[in-house]
């Protein structure tokens, strides 16, 4: 990469974190970015993951959480939703970069000889393909805000540290600052904040030659002037640029107590950049509402990764946005399917007003997803299905309802007689505007229907009041279809086909007559919702689940 990079317009933000993970990168880097739009800013961002997998598409749900998905299919990491719900940027494959994605590159540009027969080496090489990606996501945005995966002192991290340490000297100090996240524990014995592991974690970026302009210091009560001096004159920096990351009743709150710490002026003032003053109302509403709610409602989350509950972060978010836009606080009791089989849905779903199964891959757990879909659609409890619980709630609909009694998804069985979940062997795919075909010999992620696609709404339907709109966009990621051949004795049983593809040809929302609420999607609704502008499907889930509890 060229070094001195001439007349740039984008200024960048890299966010690295110490002492230990689960800090709260992601949702530090949504919240700047939050605060520069309050202030007038365009933003964008960019997650930098060490791990060698090419992206988080297969990798299990237990060990890296929620997959999201962006509107150009790509499948990337949970906290690029946390940038999209907390700002108006959109965000695409090119904004999730991994270990394995910039390797997999340089590679094949060896293999190509585009290094002309040269040593091909982790500085230059690796390091200058870094560079390359974080400039790609400059465009006309004011600021670029990089997050760096991983605690300092990953050797795995070492290659991104070091290309954003070079990136500096490229751009110039003006135009690039690093911010660093680390712990302050409070001891309880010695009743005493400890400034240490930060001292220690800045110790470590700077002996890979990176000194942090502002520290971030996580904790659970606002820090003392006296800790805000020990940290910077042993870390190095100006006593304004220690902010407290203090532990807080609802991630939306992050951006207002950043505010309070003063981090918008310091990096505006680090950045050399002049803007309006914040203009933080709308998140004070938005607080508001979230901490003064008129109504309580209990959903019940039938699924098979709760032990974890950043697999399902993306649909835990939404369902507190459909709380916020019935005045309601939204409890979330996660009910393992396993447990379900084992008890009975009785036992664990007389107490919700809503049920909810999400999406998921594989066969276990299934009986119990399909034993609360059951619960639910003969207690006239409101139901949302997505994906997977869409094809749940057909399968259960076409046992106990159709008469179809061994029918299944050809994913779990496919020898089923009734296989009205199947593999659609050729699909007309809209974004890319050609026929797609399916075949198992390809890689997992070959034959997935992938990111955002149209879908036309019926009229006096759930989902049309819910939308108030003939045609939708929505993200999608799943392998199986509906089976058409079934279409029509779905509908003489009262299932209703309320959404399909522009091309009637694939089914999206199916619904039931004579229910309070009972919808099904293909699509995952949850990755389009934001606290300010709640989903609509989710909205009016909580409507239902509100209104049949009264």
């Amino acid at each position: 990469m060229e070094r001195k990079v001439e007349n740039l317009k984008t200024k960048f933000i890299f966010v690295t974190g110490g002492v230990l993970s689960s800090l709260g990168k992601g949702l530090a880097s949504a919240a700047i970015g939050a605060l520069m739009e309050s202030r007038g800013l365009t933003v964008t961002f960019q997650k930098l993951d060490p791990y060698i997998n090419v992206d988080p598409g297969t990798m299990n749900p237990f060990q890296h959480g929620e997959v999201y998905v962006t509107d150009d299919g790509a499948e990337t990491d949970l906290d690029l939703g946390h940038y999209e719900r907390f700002t108006s940027a959109t965000m695409s494959s090119k904004n999730n970069w991994t270990s394995g994605k910039i390797y997999y590159s340089v590679i094949l540009k060896e293999r190509r000889g585009d290094y002309l027969g040269g040593t091909v080496q982790v500085v230059p090489h690796i390091t200058d393909e870094i560079k390359k990606a974080i400039m790609s996501v400059a465009g006309d945005a004011d600021i670029a805000i990089i997050e760096i995966g991983g605690t300092v002192g990953d050797i795995e991290g070492l290659p991104f540290l070091e290309a954003i340490r070079q990136f500096r000297l490229d751009v110039g100090k003006e135009n690039a600052i690093y911010i660093h996240l680390t712990l302050v524990p409070y001891i309880k014995t010695a009743g005493e904040l400890k400034t240490k592991p930060t001292q220690h974690s800045v110790k470590e970026l700077r002996a890979i030659g990176i000194q942090p302009d502002i520290i971030l210091c996580r904790t659970d009560r606002f820090l003392p002037p006296e800790i805000k001096r020990k940290i910077s004159l042993f870390c190095n920096v100006d006593e304004d640029a220690v902010i407290t990351a203090k532990d807080v009743d609802t991630i939306y709150e992050v951006p207002l107590v950043f505010h309070q710490e003063g981090l918008d002026n310091k990096i505006v003032e680090l950045l050399n950049i002049w803007t309006r003053e914040p203009q933080l109302k709308a998140w004070e509403e938005l607080i508001y509402k979230i901490k003064h709610p008129k109504h309580t409602v209990t959903i019940g989350i039938v699924g098979k990764y709760t032990d974890l509950k950043e697999s399902y972060k993306s649909l835990n978010e939404a369902l507190v946005h459909g709380g916020i836009a019935n005045n309601a606080r939204v409890n979330l009791k996660y009910i393992e399917a396993t447990d379900i089989e084992k008890d009975g849905p009785e036992a664990w779903l007389q107490d919700v007003a809503g049920v909810l199964v999400p999406g998921g891959f594989g066969k276990r757990g299934t009986v119990g997803k399909m034993m609360a879909i059951q619960y639910a659609r003969e207690n006239r409890i409101p139901f949302l299905g997505i994906c997977l619980g869409m094809q749940l709630a057909v399968i259960e609909f076409a046992r106990h309802v159709a008469g179809l009694k061994e029918a299944d998804s050809t994913e779990f069985n496919p020898d089923t007689p009734h296989p009205v979940i199947y593999l659609m062997r050729e699909w007309y795919d809209f974004r890319r505007g050609k026929i797609q075909k399916r075949d198992e010999s390809v890689d997992k992620g070959g034959t997935m229907r992938l990111g955002a696609y149209p879908c036309q709404l019926q009229k006096n339907t759930f989902a049309y009041e819910a939308y108030q709109k003939e045609e939708i966009s929505e993200r999608h990621r799943h392998r199986y279809e509906f089976n058409n051949k079934y279409r029509e004795v779905f509908t003489q049983y009262g299932m209703i086909i309320s959404g399909l593809s522009p091309d009637k040809e694939l089914v999206e929302i199916v619904e039931l007559k004579d229910h309070p609420w009972f919808v099904g999607c293909q699509f995952h609704p949850e990755f389009k919702s934001r606290p300010m502008k709640p989903h609509p499907l989710f909205k009016a889930f909580i409507k239902a689940a509100l209104t049949e509890r009264s």
